[in-house]
């Protein structure tokens, strides 16, 4: 499950596009963050996720977030500030077993194209012409439609799918979506299907095609009703830090991992209920060239880390569905998996000392001057987090959970070779 949240200049106090998402994968689905070069290819196709896809001759440079076993990303941005998030929305349509992943048109779109308009009809031609299918979970089977937010720093675009059909929106101020189809009868763009379909009073494309078993239970109305809202609140005076406090927060507080739901947005494993958590956290002020990621999960307990094309991401060895504390992903998801068994006990002591390394990396990242390496501020921002979790480890007595909820975990610690 997943949320993205978009603010246009008109809503934002510095009048810059800002585009942010919460990941939400299986607990054990390491996510990946890197950066692409610009590249130059001879090869004919490339291999996507499951199928092969007609290569460019050149690719555009990205960062991207991705589930470590997947081709495509959950999310990214490219050389040129667009950013592409996608979410799973559940419909009547049936979806193969083996196609384009939505998590492969994001890269695909991100390395091809330049602008939102662009991206958008990039991403239309592919489901038109090939079809989106393909299982989104390495560990159980999940098909699903697709919804995308694609924004550049002048423009940016709803597109929500199901199957073959389609519509999109221009988004004149702010706009989220979750894991549930959001525009009705109110697009400005749809496939032929569509209009055909549109030409009956009363059509809404959200409740033609929504499958309301699996809508319901995802409970995306509830969360985006939140973010929506949360939007709302502060049009026209939305920041960045506002965007990362949205990000962070859950349905009720105070908060508790053992009694959260599928309504969090910062989103915590639960077990059969909940089996999704919050794998990385991307927010991109669009135009300004620097780009804030946790590439970690669980944003309440993690640091937004700036990441540039110049600047890259400090070496670490390429996660598994297995625990590897060489990988910063892994190194990090420990301590928040030791952190949840006593996180009412010690969440606001930590969370003032989270708030204040991050705001001493924002200070340090708005300060950078032209000739100040973006390398060693990425590096630097890391290395701070790694200290913060290393003292808090020194800090936290472990605790128990209830039965069925370390039941759970239990298992799913078992699973990525974890013990405490």
């Amino acid at each position: 499950m997943c949320d993205i949240l978009v603010a246009t200049p008109k809503a934002t106090e510095e009048k810059v596009m800002l585009f942010a998402k919460n990941s939400d994968r299986d607990p054990n689905e390491a996510q990946v963050l890197e950066v692409i070069p610009r590249q130059k290819h001879e090869e004919e196709t490339v291999k996507l996720t499951y199928v092969e896809f007609p290569q460019a001759k050149e690719t555009y440079a990205v960062i991207l977030s991705r589930p470590w076993w997947i081709w495509g990303a959950e999310m990214g941005v490219n050389e040129f500030g667009l950013a592409i998030g996608n979410t799973a929305v559940f419909t009547k349509e049936k979806i193969p077993e083996k196609g384009i992943l939505g998590m492969d048109m994001i890269r695909l779109a991100l390395e091809r194209t330049k602008t939102s308009k662009e991206a958008l009809h990039f991403i239309i031609d592919i489901i038109e012409s090939h079809g989106q299918g393909g299982n989104g979970s390495y560990e159980h089977r999940l098909l699903y439609s697709n919804s995308f937010i694609i924004a550049d720093p002048q423009e940016a675009w709803v597109l929500e799918t199901a199957g073959k059909h389609w519509v999109a929106k221009k988004i004149e101020s702010i706009y989220s979506i979750s894991n549930a189809l959001t525009i009705d009868d109110d697009w400005d763009l749809a496939s032929e299907s569509v209009e055909k379909l549109a030409k009956n009073s009363n059509f809404s494309f959200a409740k033609h095609f929504s499958d309301r078993f699996y809508t319901h239970f995802a409970h995306g109305r509830e969360r985006r009703a939140f973010t929506y809202r949360k939007l709302k609140e502060r049009e026209g005076e939305i920041t960045f830090e506002y965007m990362m406090e949205i990000l962070r927060s859950h349905s009720f507080e105070p908060y508790s991992p053992e009694k959260g739901s599928m309504r969090d947005i910062c989103m915590h494993y639960g077990g059969l209920t909940r089996p999704s958590q919050t794998a990385s956290s991307q927010i991109s002020e669009l135009g300004k060239d620097i780009h804030w990621f946790t590439g970690t999960s669980l944003p309440c307990l993690s640091i937004f880390k700036p990441i540039s094309f110049e600047g890259g991401i400090p070496e670490s060895e390429v996660p598994t569905n297995r625990y590897n504390p060489k990988n910063y992903w892994w190194r990090i998801e420990k301590f928040h998996r030791l952190f949840q068994t006593s996180y009412q006990r010690y969440i606001e002591e930590f969370s003032k000392e989270r708030d204040e390394l991050q705001m001493e990396v924002i200070r340090q990242t708005r300060g950078l001057k032209e000739n100040e390496s973006l390398a060693e501020l990425t590096k630097w921002a890391f290395e701070k987090e790694k200290e913060l979790v290393e003292k808090w480890e020194g800090k936290i007595a472990r605790g128990r959970y209830s039965f069925f909820y370390g039941r759970n975990w239990k298992k799913v610690n078992e699973r990525a070779g974890i013990g405490f």
